[in-house]
């Protein structure tokens, strides 16, 4: 479309969501093919520099970082009845929560509730009292639910892990899901029975996507450490969610999660995603601190008021604009 729409007056700015810190011949060859079509843009917008391709007219290169919007179900302010409700009408955590009370805001301002249950792999449902540790994340190997299960499991005591996914029968466009999901399933039924029972594995109702990312955030808030143990990953916002909801989170050195957290301020990165022992004591080590966890968490939401709400990429977005103008 470039060439048509710039033959019809306007300019044009690609962006570029997905990259690799370290192109592969597969991600060349696909560069390759696309390049023709796009190299005829007046800008080009990647998330980091490490994602910009090669070929490309170095001026017209620009790097604006994804953000999140703070006004949105998934990363809107809810106080701590309203978390408790949430996850108790979605069967994830059984306490005294009031169903009524597990209401957001939609984006249209208009007034939303929480009806639809998740559904839960586990011995027994967690209580309200049950420090938890949390990775939410597609049923995708990417993502290494196995290494988080495997990881927890061996090294971490006392806690709760939940691995919070979508329902993988309302992803169409994630044929893997189901797979990765049933050999999620067959790892933790093959754990010893104690670790088992404190382990959790959430498939959560997508039929309405706001009340799904009301879900989430009620989790990110009920979390005492987050987990975003990819093996691979562009930018990973889920991690600034979980930042912004002030709480540390342990994830890969990798892709855009490092740009992310500033290492042992603001967050712990990983520096090699397969080391589960490393892993599971920085888990550890901040579940046996809790002052030191809150501080970091503290720590974590200013880096993304600073660094990663909406506000600062509409102005990169506005001066790149203006550029162009």
């Amino acid at each position: 479309m470039v060439d048509a729409v710039r033959k019809a007056g306007a300019s044009v700015v690609w962006r570029c969501h997905v990259g690799l810190d370290v192109p592969n011949d597969l991600a060349r060859e696909a560069w390759a093919f696309l390049h023709p079509y796009v190299a005829d843009a007046d800008a080009y917008v990647f998330s980091r520099r490490a994602f910009a391709w090669e070929g490309l007219d170095a001026d017209r290169i620009h790097l604006i970082a994804p953000s999140i919007d703070a006004f949105a179900p998934k990363n809107q302010e809810l106080d701590a009845d309203t978390v408790a409700a949430v996850l108790h009408a979605a069967a994830i955590v059984r306490g005294n929560g009031d169903h009524r009370a597990a209401t957001f805001r939609h984006h249209d301002g208009s007034p939303g509730r929480v009806d639809r249950r998740a559904q839960m792999i586990e011995d027994q449902p967690l209580r309200p009292e049950d420090p938890v540790v949390l990775q939410v994340s597609r049923w995708d190997a990417l993502k290494d639910p196995i290494g988080v299960i495997e990881g927890f499991a061996a090294y971490v005591p006392d806690a709760h892990l939940l691995y919070a996914g979508p329902a993988v029968e309302a992803v169409a466009d994630d044929p893997e899901g189901e797979r990765v999901l049933r050999a999620a399933i067959a790892v933790r039924d093959r754990l010893p029975e104690e670790a088992r029972r404190r382990v959790h594995l959430a498939a959560l109702p997508m039929d309405d996507a706001e009340e799904n990312a009301t879900i989430v955030n009620a989790l990110q808030r009920h979390a005492r450490v987050v987990v975003q143990k990819s093996l691979a990953e562009g930018f990973g916002l889920t991690v600034a969610e979980a930042m912004w909801k002030a709480r540390p989170v342990v994830a890969s050195r990798i892709g855009g999660i490092q740009d992310q957290i500033d290492d042992g301020v603001s967050g712990v990165l990983l520096d090699d995603p397969g080391n589960l022992t490393a892993y599971g004591d920085a888990v550890r080590r901040l579940l046996a601190d809790p002052g030191s966890a809150e501080q970091m968490g503290r720590r974590a939401r200013e880096r993304v008021r600073e660094e990663f709400l909406s506000a600062r990429s509409l102005l990169q977005y506005f001066a790149l604009i203006r550029t162009l103008a």
